[in-house]
């Protein structure tokens, strides 16, 4: 019992410290920033490795421009977005439009996943240009490495279910 429980704590380290944000240019959209950036949703583990791939300050600054004008250019949408939310969030259900603001609201935040995934791919795309051939390379073993965790911490998971709470 122990052993498997230093084994969960050793891939469960592992695996908090293979996917941390870790952003190469500070105020790039990092931690503690004002909104989740480039690096708040899950699936962006492949750039959340920067900081492993020895950029050259140069590089830095061109990803903290390429960051930082993406959060810039799609400020105005979250903002509106979140003011929607914040106006169903207020009504009650038994208000006036409550059903017709609760169809907007989901037709609205449709529309707004759709676009961040088509902006993430244009981030990344753009970062990755910014990368030489050996570090698109190393990312590229660093993604590896990281799904083989995953995948290892999910076979672990499945063979040590967590005990019930009764």
């Amino acid at each position: 019992m122990r052993k498997h429980t230093l084994l969960g704590l050793a891939l469960a380290s592992a695996l908090a410290i293979g996917t941390t944000v870790v952003m190469a240019a500070p105020g790039a959209g990092g931690p503690g920033s004002s909104d989740h950036g480039w690096h708040g949703h899950r699936g962006h583990g492949q750039m959340m490795m920067l900081h492993k791939l020895n950029l050259s300050d140069a590089q830095k600054a061109s990803i903290k421009q390429i960051v930082s004008t993406n959060r810039e250019q799609n400020k105005g949408q979250r903002q509106a977005l979140r003011q929607q939310r914040a106006a169903f969030e207020s009504m009650t259900p038994n208000q006036v439009g409550y059903q017709a603001a609760a169809a907007s609201l989901a037709q609205a935040e449709g529309q707004a996943t759709q676009v961040r995934v088509q902006q993430m791919a244009n981030l990344r795309a753009q970062i990755y240009a910014v990368l030489t051939p050996a570090q698109q390379a190393q990312a590229a073993t660093l993604k590896a490495q990281a799904q083989a965790r995953r995948a290892q911490w999910k076979q672990f998971k499945a063979q040590n279910p967590a005990p019930s709470g009764q």
